[in-house]
């Protein structure tokens, strides 16, 4: 699959939980909530990544794992689409930026 595919799916699921938001809350989050639940993803990762560091004690985490990698990405990509980042051009963008200083 595509990323733009990938991006295109995060939004339709996006728009699944907004539906839902509107009618429990009366309105949509903001991008700032958006932002804040993925800080939360983020923070569940790295106790899974401690997990793999055997650090922590976690079962399923491989399938834990490759969840919470998900759920990151989904918000970066509708993050990415509230603000209007095109991140496939981005990501690509910087890569290159970072190979060139990792070159010189």
């Amino acid at each position: 699959m595509e990323l733009k595919e990938l991006s295109d799916r995060a939004i339709e699921i996006r728009e699944i939980y907004s539906q839902l938001e509107k009618n429990k809350y009366g309105k949509e989050w903001t991008n700032s909530q958006i932002m804040q639940g993925f800080i939360g993803d983020v923070g569940d990762l790295m106790k899974i990544v401690m997990a793999k560091e055997e650090i922590r004690e976690i079962e399923n985490v491989d399938e834990k794992m490759a969840h919470e990698l998900s759920d990151c990405l989904w918000s970066i990509l509708v993050l990415a689409k509230k603000y209007n980042v095109d991140i496939e051009k981005e990501f690509l963008k910087t890569m290159n930026q970072i190979e060139e200083k990792l070159e010189n």
